[in-house]
């Protein structure tokens, strides 16, 4: 009887301690009912997107500042790495010089940026959000620390994508061009033909759009929600015996060691994706049907 109880009691804790934590610091003042609400504003991701996004710009500033053409330093050699890694990919998937001039930088940017944000999932659950509760005298005030675990910041980043596709397109074919070639690929050149290929090229651009970002949103929202039920297992420690609650302790342990050794992977891996993802998009953008 006193495990049921246990479990009865337990239980709805538990869930609501993974709902607060995915709850966002927004102009509601309450978490959102639904992932994507335009009339309200995320706050945090806003906030650690800002902060992140910058910091990656001063990182690079500050490595290249210091660069000599001498024996480079940790910091210079693995920027010189990233630099050339991605500088590869460009010359591969972008054939037009002048356009790699921006698109190179901000390929690099993208990965650097979305990386750091990638990495905030390494931070202890409880951290900042106990932190930020301190800070704003509200017990139940919501954060969440992880920019590319909210969709709406993904989707962000991904319609930036999206708008510069437009760009280069407008750019290398002109409007002319490319509103010729909204009408007549992917099926021909006929009248009645005009309907149907542009209802195709919206619907090529949005699902691009929408995988891009939902890509990168639903693995680092797992990542979270995986070490979110990790954490829970160190809290349940006083609900058990001392022996029980010892050994889920240490399972608790083990189990955020290994996970966040394996996260590395999907740290660097997704932040890779989409940057490839989005050269891939701005070469085709830059190919006429």
């Amino acid at each position: 009887m006193a495990t049921a109880h246990e479990t009865v009691t337990v239980a709805p804790d538990a869930g609501e301690y993974v709902l607060h934590h995915l709850g966002n610091l927004n102009s509601s003042g309450h978490p959102q009912s639904t992932m994507i609400d335009f009339s309200i504003i995320n706050y945090d991701t806003l906030f650690f997107g800002a902060v992140l996004g910058a910091s990656a710009l001063f990182l690079m500033w500050l490595i290249a500042r210091k660069a000599t053409a001498g024996v480079p330093g940790r910091a210079q050699a693995a920027l010189e790495i990233l630099v050339e890694m991605v500088g590869n990919q460009v010359k591969t998937i972008i054939h037009n010089e002048e356009s790699r001039r921006f698109i190179g930088p901000l390929a690099l940017t993208v990965f650097i940026w979305v990386f750091l944000m990638n990495a905030m999932d390494f931070l202890p659950v409880d951290l900042l959000p106990l932190l930020w509760q301190k800070l704003s005298g509200d017990p139940h005030a919501y954060l969440r620390v992880v920019p590319t675990a909210d969709l709406n910041g993904t989707l962000g980043l991904s319609i930036g994508v999206l708008l510069l596709c437009f760009f280069y397109n407008i750019r290398i074919k002109g409007v002319g061009g490319w509103a010729h070639e909204l009408i007549t690929a992917p099926f021909g050149n006929h009248p009645l033909l005009y309907i149907p290929n542009l209802v195709m090229q919206i619907v090529e651009f949005s699902s691009k759009t929408i995988s891009h970002g939902m890509r990168l949103f639903g693995n680092m929202y797992a990542g979270e929600l995986i070490f979110l039920l990790i954490a829970l297992m160190g809290l349940a420690f006083p609900t058990l015996s001392p022996v029980g609650g010892s050994l889920l302790w240490l399972g608790h342990l083990v189990l955020g060691t290994l996970w966040a050794i394996f996260h590395i992977l999907i740290v660097v891996l997704q932040a890779f994706i989409f940057m490839m993802l989005t050269l891939v998009y701005l070469g085709q953008a830059h190919q006429g049907h």
